[in-house]
């Protein structure tokens, strides 16, 4: 079976020309093929000599994901369901704006976290996707979207925990942000959500630059502990820690996420406990109110509420935004991925919880 060339690295390809008497800077010429131009055959690779191309078509394929479906919201973004070549299903979202549209991509089939508001980790984890299929995503979706407005920016908010899957998310981010030889987008284009896997937060600082986003929801251990299983083992105090030293790029800051629900994180009490938590870091504060959906038994807090918690933290020179979330009538938003292959149906009120949409994103 042919290896998929989306897998390799800029490096692994021009080791392999090496390795067979060809001089590696060929591999830069074929990057350019796949990822500048959208070339999936290597026989439309005219600058290489015939020799070059049957040798990579010998040993490699360009491979697609298999579009099941898409499905439209509303709102204008667009739900993808993707196979991939082991039968399971991944989603990604594309979320147009007026001058720009930002894509959601997934780094996992399922997740292994199991946070209580989302409904992506429900069906728990199978495997990590490859660097080859997170990339794919991406490509894919920006050679079908067509019209609409260009395809600047990149949220990893979709299936999965990005951290978990450290190696290939790092190389495919290299790829997408590579303007020479790979995608060419801007780094500051290019968000990274976790729950917080303190030790490669702190690995990703110094491997590449990216904008981090951490998914908080609590400002409290005991809150956070019935929320996210994974601050029983990094706890809010190594976690703060972490983003205090993470290597963050001047001008920038780390955006952390917070979903309010009634009656368990939305009170005045629990902002004034945020805004001591974020003390010494140089934050913004997404806020997302609960997407209400049939099973859970988290609530939406009131207008009021959710106004009042805001306020409370832009008083205490917070950036503090209130982001409600793209595609919620089909599903789309992040933690309510789950590779549904009924995308077709109307989904309204049938799923969880998110907060990916391109105005995070800048």
């Amino acid at each position: 079976m042919k290896t998929n060339l989306l897998d390799l690295s800029l490096n692994d390809l021009g080791h392999w020309f090496e390795a067979r008497g060809v001089r590696s800077y060929r591999a830069g010429q074929v990057f350019k093929w796949m990822y500048r131009k959208q070339t999936d055959a290597f026989c439309a690779m005219s600058d290489l000599s015939k020799e070059v191309r049957e040798l990579l078509d010998a040993s490699f394929s360009v491979n697609r994901l298999e579009l099941v479906t898409t499905v439209k919201s509303r709102d204008g973004s667009i739900r993808y369901l993707f196979q991939l070549s082991d039968g399971h299903t991944i989603e990604s979202v594309l979320m147009p704006e007026t001058d720009h549209s930002t894509v959601c991509i997934s780094t996992q089939v399922g997740c292994a976290q199991g946070c209580a508001f989302c409904l992506t980790g429900a069906g728990g984890f199978v495997r990590n996707l490859t660097a080859g299929e997170i990339i794919s995503q991406v490509r894919d979706i920006q050679r079908d979207a067509g019209d609409m407005p260009r395809l600047s920016n990149i949220v990893f908010m979709g299936m999965g925990e990005p951290l978990a899957n450290y190696e290939a998310v790092v190389q495919s981010i290299g790829i997408l942000t590579d303007a020479s030889h790979g995608l060419g987008f801007s780094s500051r284009k290019v968000t990274l959500s976790t729950v917080g896997l303190v030790p490669k937060m702190l690995q990703l600082g110094q491997d590449v630059v990216v904008n981090l986003a951490v998914s908080l929801n609590a400002a409290d251990n005991e809150t956070r502990n019935r929320l996210m299983p994974i601050n029983r083992v990094f706890p809010l105090e190594r976690l703060m820690a972490a983003c205090k030293e993470y290597a963050l790029p001047n001008r920038r800051r780390i955006t952390f996420e917070y979903i309010l629900m009634e009656g368990i994180n939305d009170g005045v009490s629990d902002a004034f406990r945020l805004v001591r938590l974020l003390h010494g870091i140089r934050a913004k504060v997404n806020l997302i109110p609960f997407n209400e959906h049939e099973g859970s038994s988290f609530r939406r807090p009131s207008e009021d509420a959710i106004l009042k918690f805001q306020s409370i933290l832009m008083e205490k020179g917070l950036t503090a935004i209130i982001r409600n979330s793209r595609g919620q009538d089909i599903g789309a938003a992040c933690g309510q991925l789950r590779a549904d292959r009924n995308l077709g149906l109307d989904r309204r009120g049938t799923s969880g919880q998110g907060s990916a949409e391109p105005g995070s994103v800048v």
